[in-house]
């Protein structure tokens, strides 16, 4: 057997396969940040994942940073979520879920003219954000206050809390891709002095206090948590990814996570460096990683003993059996990246399954 097909122990949860299903924002919740019938749908399509990891959900109120993506702070959110896990369930799927804050990339237009939150007073400069007015350049943050890092830990905490309640089997904290916990991990973005700034055991210090929130309330064997040290998507940088990452990955060995799942690369090719192989040395628990793998190389990888998963984003858009077609080498369908943000079932629920093809 392929060893992308063998069984994993990813802390308490048993994926059935090492191909994941990567967080993939695709603005199909309700006006209220609410999930719809048409995310029950796309879920349950892509059950047979080892594990999906569901898109980035506001942990909170305010930090909305696309338009319409899911929270979970409301009640009608836990309710639509659970309607999510128990398809995903039904179909024997396992299912964590992605809690995140935007920080600056969050804008007025999408909280209620509620300012964006961040480390340090810097704007993201390289991309327009989607507003029900159209795209629109991003906003000046304000600085975050010491005295008001406590209630974002809370926020992550009561989200936890619901993710629970929605029937979630865990849940992946977002500490990647230029949103707030990120921004106050990597130099580029956080700027500030004190307690949460300066050396990497300060700038990571929000992201630890979140995991320990996290972790307090499902243990730690149920929690993952997502990095991408070089990715320079929303102006991000730091002037030493690699130094980060081995620091983070000695650190992280003291919480038995569930896994650490780690972006390879920069969307951008602006920052280039092996950051995998310094978490494998480091870290000791699974290793998850992700970035435009194709199933022989995700197959090599894990026969190599470089990672225990590989987490594909893209390839499950238009393939909603994604494990089932790499495991036959079958032809992988192209997805609509014109329907990536839309709101509707085209290019969301409509890729068909392989059967599907074979009868057509």
């Amino acid at each position: 057997m392929s060893d992308l097909f063998t069984p994993l122990k990813l802390g308490a949860v048993a994926a059935e396969n090492r191909v994941l299903m990567a967080p993939l924002t695709r603005c199909r919740a309700d006006a209220e940040h609410v999930p719809t019938d048409l995310m029950v749908e796309y879920y349950s399509q892509r059950a047979t994942a080892g594990l999906i990891i569901a898109e980035a959900t506001m942990a909170m109120e305010g930090a909305s940073a696309f338009w319409r993506e899911p929270g979970i702070y409301s009640e009608a959110q836990v309710t639509g979520w659970r309607k999510v896990t128990d398809a995903v369930h039904a179909k024997g799927g396992k299912i964590f879920l992605q809690i995140w804050h935007g920080g600056r990339a969050c804008h007025p237009l999408l909280n209620d003219d509620r300012e964006p939150v961040a480390p340090s007073a810097l704007p993201i400069t390289n991309d327009e954000v989607h507003t029900p007015a159209g795209k629109k350049p991003y906003t000046v943050p304000r600085e975050l206050r010491d005295d008001e890092i406590p209630e974002i830990v809370e926020g992550f905490a009561i989200a936890a809390e619901n993710a629970k309640r929605a029937g979630f089997d865990g849940v992946e904290v977002h500490g990647a891709n230029g949103y707030l916990l990120d921004e106050f991990l990597r130099d580029g973005a956080n700027l500030r002095e004190g307690p949460y700034g300066g050396p990497i055991e300060n700038r990571a210090r929000l992201l630890l206090e979140v995991l320990d929130a996290v972790c307090n309330v499902w243990g730690a064997d149920r929690v993952g948590l997502r990095l991408s040290p070089l990715n320079s998507f929303n102006s991000m940088k730091d002037s030493d990814p690699v130094g980060l990452v081995t620091w983070l990955a000695q650190r992280l060995n003291e919480y038995g996570l569930a896994y650490l799942h780690l972006m390879r690369a920069d969307f951008f090719g602006e920052q280039q460096a092996d950051v995998i192989s310094p978490v494998r040395d480091h870290y000791r628990g699974n290793l998850v990683v992700n970035m435009g793998y194709s199933g022989v190389e995700a197959d090599a990888v894990i026969a190599r003993g470089q990672a225990d998963a590989v987490a594909f984003g893209v390839p499950f858009i238009a393939n909603p059996d994604l494990p089932r077609r790499l495991r036959e080498g079958a032809e992988l369908s192209e997805a609509d990246p014109s329907t990536f943000y839309t709101q509707g079932g085209e290019g969301y629920i409509d890729y068909p399954a392989l059967e599907e093809l074979v009868e057509a």
